[in-house]
């Protein structure tokens, strides 16, 4: 395996707080990041890290796979992606590595297998919600607070729009902490590897864009019962209606607060405001 320390030296660069950019520069966290994919049997043949940084982590994935398997890597800075297709100049004769230099946000993705990837923070809800979607493994490292917002269940203080989109997708699981020194230059926070297993939710929506904007429309009021949220928020959720769902929902319902919601709940309200008021282009 390539020494961190190594590559970062090769690349003359130093990471840069202010462009958040902190190397993964710990051998036993990058030893175990993609052992996270194999604990769920997932397919590595062609496995996405977003921001490769100076290559650490795309080593290691690199030596995951079996022959014919291949690693993309989308890196945005230009200078980075320049050095990895110099240091790893070999695999991508090989076929084995793809570099995308860009945006993860503006790119073309790949047909990918599974994700393992050090996220930049800055982005990383934004580049989540672009893979979530398309519904495989995903190993990703966030700020620790972020993670546990993932993760946490209904009634919890972590609990919100974060906790009901994330679940939507996948079951959420934080399978390990990370401390400020594993990185150079340490972050200011803690940092935490979630893994994503995609699933089907255990309810339908209809329109899954209302259903996630309409979440998030309930969650900007949550203090306020659903009753007052649903009425406060239709220039976010797009209702036309709402005194017309507050009318249609279960009482229970209406007395319960955003954060007391599961989000199956959240589901069947969606699907009734749906039914009975007309639905506008929210914001």
């Amino acid at each position: 395996m390539r020494d961190p320390d190594g590559l970062i030296a090769r690349a003359g660069v130093r990471g840069d707080p202010d462009r958040d950019q902190h190397f993964l520069i710990d051998d036993r966290v990058l030893d175990r990041l993609p052992t996270h994919l194999e604990e769920i049997g997932a397919d590595t043949s062609h496995l996405l890290e977003i921001g490769g940084g100076t290559g650490a982590l795309t080593d290691r994935l690199l030596a995951t796979g079996d022959e014919g398997d291949a690693v993309t890597v989308v890196e945005r800075d230009p200078d980075l992606a320049d050095f990895l297709r110099e240091e790893f100049a070999d695999e991508i004769a090989a076929d084995e590595l793809t570099v995308i230099e860009g945006d993860a946000l503006a790119v073309d993705l790949p047909d990918f297998t599974a994700s393992v990837s050090n996220l930049p923070y800055g982005v990383s809800s934004e580049i989540t919600f672009r893979l979530l979607p398309e519904g495989r493994p995903l190993v990703l490292m966030f700020q620790r607070e972020f993670a546990d917002r993932m993760v946490a269940e209904p009634g919890t203080s972590d609990y919100g729009r974060l906790s009901v989109s994330t679940q939507h997708y996948a079951a959420p699981e934080i399978v390990e902490t990370i401390p400020k020194e594993a990185f150079s230059p340490p972050p200011a926070v803690e940092s935490a590897v979630v893994r994503l297993e995609p699933r089907d939710p255990d309810y339908e929506v209809g329109d899954e864009a209302f259903f996630l904007r309409f979440v998030k429309a309930l969650f900007t009021q949550r203090r306020k019962t659903i009753r007052n949220a649903i009425r406060n928020t239709a220039h976010i959720s797009g209702l036309e209606a709402p005194d017309a769902v507050v009318e249609a929902a279960d009482e229970e319902i209406l007395r319960k607060r955003a954060d007391a919601m599961a989000p199956a709940e959240f589901a069947a309200l969606a699907e009734l405001a749906a039914e009975v008021s007309e639905i506008g282009e929210g914001q």
